[in-house]
Order: C-alpha cells, then structure tokens, then sequence
C-alpha cells in the first residue's frame, strides 16, 4: 500500500473503521457532463474526450474524493449535453428481439428452457473448473493497479469482484424474467443456489485478497432489486428461495471481516432488514422521494451490534437537477445530521447526469469539502 495522505485518503481509511473523527470525507461523485467534469479538473473544453482518464482522475482530485471504489472513468463517453448517446439496444434498453444460444426470448418457457438447457451446464462447469489461487491474484493485480494510478490522494476501494445470485432480467428482459420467476420459483431457485455455488468459490479468493493485499475492508454489493414502489418481487419469495443462497455466498468474506454495504436504488426499505440479518453492515445511495427513510436506518445497528456505515448522497434526482444552491445546502447539512457518528461518508445518490445547474455542482463541491475539512458543528 502507498503511504496515504492524512487529509484525504487516511481520513477515508479511519471512517470506514468507524474511528471517531470530526471531518466527514468524501465518496467519488460521478458527474456524467463532460463540460462539468472539465471545469472541475481544470480542462479546456473538449480534453475529456481526448485524455478520458487523466482528466477524470484530475476531477476527482479536485472535488476531494477521499475514497473511490467503482473506477469507471469512460463511462460519460456514452453522454451527451442531452443524455445517453450509446446505440447498443439489449433486453431492457429497448431490443425489440432477445436471442440467446440462437433461441428466442419470448416468453417464461423461453426463459426456462435457456436456463436449463445453457446456463445451468455453464455455471457447473465454471464451479468445477473454478481457480481460486488464480481469482486471487487477478484481484491484487487489478486493485493495486489503480491505487498505483491515483497515488496517495485517494484510497481504492474494493469493488466489482465479490459474487452472489442475482436477478437475470439484464440477460432476459423485465416482462419474460419476472414471468418466469412468478411460474417457475424451482427453477429459479435452482439458479440461484447454482450461482451461490459459483460465488462461494469466487468470494474464498477475495477473502484471501483482503488479507493478502491489505485492502480496504469495505465493499458495497450493487444489484437493483426495487423500484420507487418497492422490491421487484414479492419479499417472501426471496426469503424462500434468494436469501439462503444469497448469505452463503457472502460466508467467505464475511468470516474474513470486509464490511459489506448495499447501494439502494428504489424503495429498499422492505429489504434493510433482510439485508442486516445476512450480515451486511451498511447502505449506500437512498432514493429518498421513493420513501428510504434515512433517518431511520442510520439508528440502526447491525447483526453483530456495530454501527453502520453510511454512504449518504444529494439526490440525483430532485435536489441536483430541480433545486436550488441553498436545497443543496440544507441537504448536505440535513444528511450529517441525521447520518451516524462514526462510519459516514458524503456523496451523491448515484450517477449525475447532464443538466444539473453549474450552480447546484459547486454548491455540492464546496459543501464536500467543507464537511471534509471543517468537519461537524
């Protein structure tokens, strides 16, 4: 590990160990605009798109980001001042076909069959062949790669490597998935135990990397699994057949002591407790006009009795793009407020993208880095 710098990346390392410091440090904003992003790192107009990397590295430096786990500075090439510019058009962003193996997606039993037929043999053969010594050493090479690139300033977070079952509707569509998974629960339960199989042996090699390479014990599980109006499904249904599967898959790192967070999109509030007696120990994003109650689950404590870690956000949704700098501001204040007294990070609820007033940014930016320094009142 590189020698950290006591203001930013430390100040990241201490919170998520939960000890007590008065400045709140700041998670990775991921603006979406190039013209932001160049103004931020101090760019001439047009340099992302000539030097993506070094200019979107040069932001996040510049705004204070003291921890940084999901590294995806290409992501805003496929934006434009007006939005999303990608052509590519898969089974839930508007395919008007999905075919897979050359068999048609259209319909649960479609669905079924390709489970049955394609992926069930394939993720058996990937447990049977899988390489943990391997596994291991592709995770230390990845992340020490990273923290190489961003120096002492800011502290890699772990994430993209830790495995458990999750929904297929990327692979299948929303309406033939959830079919499926409305008609067939053996199946899908099949699935899911099948990639539990899968991710035990993967999450045994990152437990291993934690250990080995001294990485941050934080990382936060990414799956959206609600919308505004709550879970996707039925919660009793993922009680019978998604959670046995999906705690055992996290047994490895766990065991291991990583601290695993849960970025929520949607209404999650049906899932916070579910997601605590599997053992996680912390949440990430809140759609708060989707009825997360903030508030209520920064009071609350984990299965074991320690505080959570909070990543807590400006909405991407409401206050960035329809408020005001001063919404901005009682926002921020509102969020350390009521976030916990060890463990909070301050961000935004997720990607922000183009539209979002210059004004409203720098108000963010100066209310970062005025928890980051000032600390609370």
């Amino acid at each position: 590990m590189l020698e950290l710098k006591p203001d930013t990346a430390q100040l990241a390392l201490d919170t998520l160990h939960h000890r007590p410091r008065r400045q709140v440090p700041s998670w990775l904003i991921h603006i979406m605009e190039h013209a932001h992003i160049e103004r931020l790192a101090g760019a001439q107009p047009g340099d992302y798109r000539k030097d993506p990397v070094g200019v979107y590295l040069a932001f996040q430096k510049a705004v204070g980001t003291c921890l940084l786990d999901q590294w995806i500075p290409d992501n805003p090439l496929s934006m434009g001042d007006k939005g999303y510019e990608g052509a590519a058009k898969g089974a839930t962003t508007g395919a008007e076909q999905v075919v897979l193996d050359g068999l048609v997606i259209d319909g649960p039993e479609a669905v079924v069959e390709h489970l049955e037929r394609f992926v069930f043999p394939a993720l058996r053969q990937a447990v049977a062949e899988f390489d943990e010594e391997r596994r291991t050493q592709e995770i230390l090479a990845h992340e020490r790669e990273i923290q190489r690139l961003f120096g002492p300033d800011i502290l890699k977070g772990p994430y993209g490597w830790i495995a458990f079952p999750c929904f297929a509707y990327g692979t299948y569509g929303y309406a033939n998935y959830f079919m499926a998974y409305a008609l067939y629960p053996e199946v899908m339960e099949q699935h899911f135990s099948l990639q539990a199989d899968l991710a035990v042996r993967n999450n045994r090699a990152a437990a291993r990397a934690f250990s080995e390479g001294s990485l941050p014990p934080l990382y936060r599980l990414d799956h959206d699994m609600a919308d505004s109006r709550g879970t996707l499904v039925d919660e009793r249904t993922l009680d019978r057949i998604w959670l046995p599967h999906f705690a055992r898959s996290l047994e490895p790192v766990l065991k291991a002591g990583v601290r695993l967070i849960w970025h929520c999109d949607g209404n999650l509030m049906a899932m916070v407790p579910r997601l605590l007696e599997a053992g996680l120990k912390g949440f990430q994003g809140f759609q708060y006009e989707d009825g997360m109650d903030y508030a209520r689950i920064c009071s609350l404590k984990a299965k074991d009795g320690d505080d959570l870690t909070i990543v807590a956000g400006v909405s991407v949704t409401t206050t960035l793009p329809h408020g005001t700098p001063a919404d901005v501001k009682r926002e921020l204040a509102w969020l350390v407020e009521n976030g916990p007294k060890t463990g909070l990070f301050l961000a935004c609820t997720s990607s922000i993208t183009p539209g979002v007033p210059w004004e409203n940014l720098r108000t963010l930016v100066e209310g970062l880095n005025y928890y980051r320094t000032h600390g609370r009142d």
